[in-house]
């Protein structure tokens, strides 16, 4: 069920057996314990639509812009400082008023990027920009294979000191996952060779039976199963079951946030609920399952579903945003979801991704999808400007109108070139260039649909080739057609997602009727022909959303979704001199569609709704006698919003998700 990559030798002449025949990020083995299978990169294309306006100007605009803010920061002036060139270690101030360690995995996560728009279509462009990156890394590289350009340059002879704040591992894990982009997707092992050699150092240190230590940064665990899925060498997969199992056991101690700042304070198999950090907490669970689903281990597996069932309940923000915690980027306590002090930094949101990706392989279930779909168009699309040149690093529900301007640091009050700290910028581009890879799955029985895009997508069941092809307007619109383009001469099933908002899903092929499957898919078992058509019906109504009770911060407020969109309302469709902190909803509102264009927003599905304006009336005193009726000093509105990710592209500062319910 595999799509086949490059043939033929590499650029530096090692063989492609090296490769699996998958050209995706995620690529269990056949003995692995999943479910479902990825289908590949080229097998998988989005050609129209919402999301392929959005791939382009990944590939046109945010990926180049990258490439020059990387060389305008530093970060590859630190490569060729340590290949030996002259001069200072550059970077941002990160942790502790010291430069940052880390800047080298900027570099790592753009390459990676590259290598797979690169095994998607030759783009003469973007390889003309990766090549002298890649052949810096491998001058960069000492004799004894070690390359991490902070520890070169800035702290040489301190190698594998700082475990807790160093990152070592955390950047040689996006060396490996850049490596393993270009060599599924192109044959090219450059890269490869370089972090090979890194990884062979770092388990003369710290490998299995080696001295033991974890980094304060889980990443390089699940590059290292990776890394084993790639080269097939069992010796990788044994370290990052060595690391998974070694953390919990204070080998980093307590830090000024503690213990559970890096998942150091239980182990693993017994952690119940998110912990710390937020990025670090996905990371690390993206790593315990691609362990759990290689060597078999159910309870292993268990333990991150635990921990997922917990976070989602408890700790997740309507936007599928994750973290609340300015300090220390981290979860809070169950239910402190405050809105406008939200962190949710976009990184975050893209590990929660990369994990129900695991977890949908791991499982087949449906909920992990949802999950998915919530987080890219609500928690991972908003931190990118639509001019696909500009970031939010992190992407709060509520900012309020008076804040004051704020354009430095990674709490900004509109989207910024480049943060200071610019981890999120490279991700949201890998990411962006694997999209297409969470659309469709296929396991021995058929096609899974998961996520509703335009595009062809294509797997091996059955011992032969099938294709079909997707046309819709979603997220706008609920229909989606699917046409079968190639088929086999036995039966097999085509299963569509039914997401968890949606209040009634239809099917029909050739227009009749059908049902089966499961409450969250429609599954459709037969003998298909090239040309057979698939009609899938999803209720789009607007919904009033309502927060549990138990977070405070939101209590007596509603959202307004429609489909897979969170919506927001901007100070920009206000009345002159209002403000988004006084208006209020109506208690039963009349809520309506409207498609409308915004400048280079374009058009859009935008929300009508009733609700009152609040008189910004002098009130010398904010505590008062409760007043039953606030009527004689509102104003009955029809207000507009728009969905939450294209907020922050106009004037105007403030905006809002959450809106207090008129009693």
């Amino acid at each position: 069920m595999a799509s086949t990559a490059a043939e033929g030798t590499s650029p530096s002449g090692g063989s492609p057996d090296r490769r699996r025949s998958t050209v995706a990020p995620v690529v269990p083995t056949p003995e692995a314990r999943v479910r479902l299978r990825p289908i590949g990169l080229p097998s998988a294309r989005i050609d129209a639509g919402f999301w392929s306006e959005r791939l382009r100007t990944n590939l046109e605009r945010t990926i180049p812009h990258g490439a020059s803010m990387l060389e305008t920061c530093g970060n590859l002036t630190n490569l060729e400082l340590a290949a030996g060139a002259e001069g200072q270690y550059q970077g941002a101030e990160g942790d502790g008023g010291n430069p940052a360690p880390f800047l080298d995995s900027d570099v790592y996560k753009w390459l990676e990027a590259v290598g797979w728009a690169l095994a998607q279509g030759e783009r003469l462009e973007l390889r003309a920009l990766a090549e002298p990156m890649i052949e810096l890394a491998a001058r960069a590289q000492r004799p004894d294979g070690y390359v991490d350009s902070f520890y070169q340059v800035a702290k040489p002879g301190f190698e594998f000191t700082d475990m807790e704040w160093g990152h070592e591992l955390y950047v040689a894990g996006h060396l490996v996952q850049a490596a393993i982009a270009w060599t599924r997707g192109l044959g090219d092992e450059r890269l490869l060779q370089i972090a090979e050699r890194f990884v062979e150092r770092i388990e003369a240190e710290i490998g299995p039976g080696r001295r033991e230590a974890i980094c304060g940064h889980p990443e390089f665990e699940m590059a290292l199963v990776e890394l084993y899925r790639t080269t097939g060498e069992r010796r990788y997969l044994d370290f990052a079951r060595t690391l998974v199992d070694r953390r919990g056991r204070g080998l980093l101690g307590s830090c000024r946030y503690g213990a559970r700042f890096w998942q150091d304070h239980e182990p693993v198999r017994n952690a119940i609920e998110p912990a710390g950090h937020a990025v670090r907490q996905m990371y690390l669970d993206c790593g315990v399952v691609d362990v759990a689903v290689e060597t078999g281990d159910e309870d292993l597996l268990d333990s991150a579903l635990r921990r997922w069932d917990s976070m989602l309940a408890s700790f997740t923000y309507l936007t599928g945003g994750l973290g609340v915690h300015h300090q220390d980027e981290a979860f809070g306590a169950a239910f402190e979801l405050p809105p406008d002090r939200a962190y949710t930094e976009t990184c975050a949101a893209i590990g929660g991704a990369m994990l129900g990706w695991r977890l949908l392989l791991a499982t087949g279930e449906e909920r992990f999808a949802d999950m998915i779909e919530r987080q890219a168009y609500n928690a991972i699309l908003p931190a990118l400007a639509a001019d696909g040149s500009n970031f939010f690093y992190s992407n709060p529900l509520m900012q309020r109108s008076t804040i004051p301007e704020v354009l430095e640091g990674i709490a900004t009050t509109r989207r910024i070139s480049w943060p200071r700290i610019a981890c999120c910028p490279p991700n949201l581009m890998r990411f962006l260039t694997t999209l297409q890879d969470f659309a469709v799955t296929a396991d021995d029985a058929g096609l899974q649909i998961h996520q509703y895009v335009s595009g062809s997508f294509a797997a091996e069941i059955g011992g032969g080739r099938v294709s079909i092809a997707t046309r819709t307007e979603y997220p706008w619109e609920g229909a989606v057609d699917i046409t079968i383009d190639a088929s086999i001469d036995q039966p097999w099933t085509l299963s569509m997602r039914i997401p968890s908002w949606c209040p009634n899903a239809t099917a029909s092929v050739a227009g009749e009727t059908v049902t089966g499957g499961d409450a969250d898919r429609i599954e459709i078992s037969r003998v298909w022909k090239p040309g057979d058509l698939v009609r899938l019906l999803l209720d789009m109504s607007p919904r009033l959303t309502a927060p549990d009770p138990r977070i405070d911060a939101v209590r007596a407020c509603v959202a307004l979704e429609r489909g897979p969109l969170v919506y927001a309302v901007e100070d920009a469709d206000l009345p002159s001199g209002a403000s988004v902190e006084s208006m209020e909803i109506a208690s039963s509102p009349d809520v309506e569609v409207d498609v409308r264009g915004a400048g280079e927003l374009g058009e859009m599905v935008w929300l009508e709704f009733d609700g009152l304006l609040r008189s910004e009336a002098e009130r010398p005193w904010p505590y008062g006698k409760v007043e039953p009726s606030m009527a004689g000093r509102a104003h009955p509105t029809r207000f507009r919003a728009l969905p939450y990710f294209a907020w922050g592209n106009r004037p105007g500062r403030g905006m809002r998700i959450w809106i207090p319910r008129r009693p």
